[in-house]
């Protein structure tokens, strides 16, 4: 009889046999590209001409190299120019206390991030079935994954924690508050969420339940219908100028009371309708302020949540889809100087799509079709049952592939528009809860006309994937706010755009400045903040060449400006 106890007919054919030979230790070679990577305890010293330490701040010199392209449709030629900027980036060392405070704190999202937060502060640990569990930050782009800064003698590669790259915020010393429609507590927020496992949730319930929602704004016109009879923790009706007051004001009490240097406000609130955008109302940062002051119907509460931020030289980040940032809160942040970033958390099936249509059309494959179906049960889905906030949702999903389509003109024609059919779906079914159900189609024109199609079904729970998100963008806008740079043609010091375009990996939508090109392509935007951390620290942009291993290296130069 065979091992695994079933009786194989005479008559039956006998199994392929497939023999693999497992070598021991002593007997494989040494790959000379084997990893090797430092802890969090390390420190990075860059030897070099360029980088400076002090006490303050770490200074690097950085030349930037670009190609400039000047296109003759004439002469069906591209003439490209090299060109070289000279930058200098100070980063300020010492890291600031610093406080987030969310709008919907009481949400799924804000009491999943606040227990996990206090979880690993306080080590918790919990019992389950599989044994006993240990608090982690898996999913953090800061917290749980690394950059590769070269190779050693040994030609073995050289791996560091994100975090390490330059000094950073620490998730455990982060100061949670925040705003919420309803009143309760954090542990009744966490109990209601049905995220954390049962014996976690009885470990975290006496920490959470000491904290409780700040009161907020509600205007009914902006969020679903059916969020009515969760709104009893209000902000005494008034008029919208005094909404902005009351916020501005709630902003100062948190940041004083916690002894803070920074406070973040950050929206993780229900998903609102689009607002419209037209002169007189929000095109400039004087109509949104008058818009305010004059009660107009169209001011929505992000509106009013972004504008408190901006005025108290607070970051502000939209998690959610709805244009919160019009062209004239824009403007009020350029002015102020206050970096704003959004719109709406990447998580999980938009991620996927940013990596998998990236990966389709590089391939040279004409991606046709793409419809992504969802469902879940958290109260989130609850407010993209209705028409208007399902539209929201829907262009943040829609446009995650337009720049990957945009730059293969050889799979798709420009003169006619052409772009793969994109349909998004979203149902509520309360079952599930926050256990997000995700399935996508993905069909392909590939060689000589044949089809292919690609089904994925995707399990998730969406808040343990939306809250390690939120503590990168508090991490990551943090760090912003103390670097700095300068150029060879202005010695002043200035800090980067206004709109935090950096943090696009993280956001479905990304907002750019103006004129600037949106980029979706998930490993693009992962270089794009690896590459200006590393320029920042003066570590050479790692290209993946690894010519080393397929050259005779020369010795190396000396480099200086």
């Amino acid at each position: 009889m065979p091992a695994n106890g079933h009786v194989t007919p005479q008559n039956a054919k006998a199994p392929a046999v497939v023999e693999v030979n497992i070598l021991s230790e002593d007997d494989q070679a040494i790959n000379p590209a084997d990893h090797y990577g430092v802890t969090p305890d390390y420190s990075i010293q860059v030897n070099g001409r360029n980088t400076i330490y002090s006490n303050e701040y770490i200074e690097s010199k950085y030349m930037y190299e670009m190609n400039h392209c000047d296109v003759d449709h004439q002469a069906k030629e591209v003439k490209i120019t090299p060109r070289k900027y000279q930058y200098n980036f100070r980063t300020k060392r010492q890291v600031q206390r610093t406080g987030v405070m969310l709008v919907g704190w009481g949400g799924n999202n804000g009491s999943t991030v606040t227990g996990a937060i206090i979880a690993n502060r306080d080590k918790i640990t919990w019992m389950r079935k599989e044994g006993e569990q240990f608090p982690n930050y898996y999913g953090s782009l800061t917290q749980s994954t690394t950059i590769r800064l070269g190779s050693n003698n040994e030609g073995k590669e050289i791996h560091i924690p994100f975090n390490t790259i330059l000094p950073m915020l620490h998730p455990n010393d982060i100061v949670i508050g925040g705003w919420d429609i309803n009143g309760a507590n954090i542990g009744e927020a966490m109990e209601r969420a049905c995220v954390f496992d049962y014996a976690l949730q009885e470990k975290l319930k006496p920490k959470l339940s000491k904290l409780k929602p700040l009161p907020s704004i509600y205007y009914p016109d902006f969020i679903a219908a059916n969020q009515e009879d969760r709104a009893n923790n209000l902000i005494p009706k008034g008029t919208k100028q005094q909404d902005l007051e009351h916020l501005r004001n709630d902003i100062r009490t948190f940041k004083r009371n916690n002894n803070l240097e920074k406070v973040i406000i950050l929206w993780t609130a229900n998903t609102e309708r689009y607002t419209d955008v037209r002169p007189g109302l929000n095109t400039t940062k004087e109509e949104v302020l008058q818009s305010i002051a004059d009660n107009d119907d169209e001011i929505s509460p992000s509106n009013i949540f972004a504008c408190a931020a901006i005025l108290e030289n607070c970051p502000y980040i939209n998690g959610s889809p709805q244009n919160t940032l019009v062209p004239g809160i824009i403007e009020l942040a350029e002015k102020h100087n206050v970096f704003i970033g959004g719109d709406d958390f990447k998580s999980g099936q938009t991620k996927l799509k940013s990596v998998l249509a990236d990966f389709l059309v590089s391939a040279g494959l004409k991606l046709e079709s793409i419809v992504s179906y969802n469902h879940l049960g958290n109260n989130d889905g609850k407010n993209l049952s209705a028409p208007q906030q399902f539209r929201s949702k829907e262009i943040s999903k829609s446009n995650v592939v337009d720049d990957m389509v945009g730059a293969n003109h050889l799979l798709y024609d420009k003169k006619t528009n052409e772009h793969p059919d994109h349909v998004v779906v979203i149902k509520y079914v309360p079952f599930v809860k926050d256990s997000k159900r995700a399935m996508d189609e993905y069909i392909s024109s590939i060689f000589m006309n044949g089809i292919n199609t690609i089904a994925i079904h995707n399990t998730c729970e969406d808040s343990l994937l939306a809250s390690p998100l939120i503590i990168d963008l508090v991490i990551l806008t943090e760090l912003m706010t103390r670097i700095t740079y300068s150029t060879n043609d202005n010695e002043k010091y200035q800090s980067f755009e206004a709109v935090l375009s950096i943090l696009s990996y993280l956001l479905k939508a990304p907002l750019v400045p103006s004129g600037t090109p949106v980029i979706n392509a998930l490993f693009k935007q992962h270089r794009c903040i690896t590459n200006i951390f590393s320029a920042c620290a003066g570590i050479a942009m790692d290209t993946d060449m690894l010519l080393e291993h397929k050259t005779k290296l020369p010795k190396p130069m000396k480099i200086q400006f």
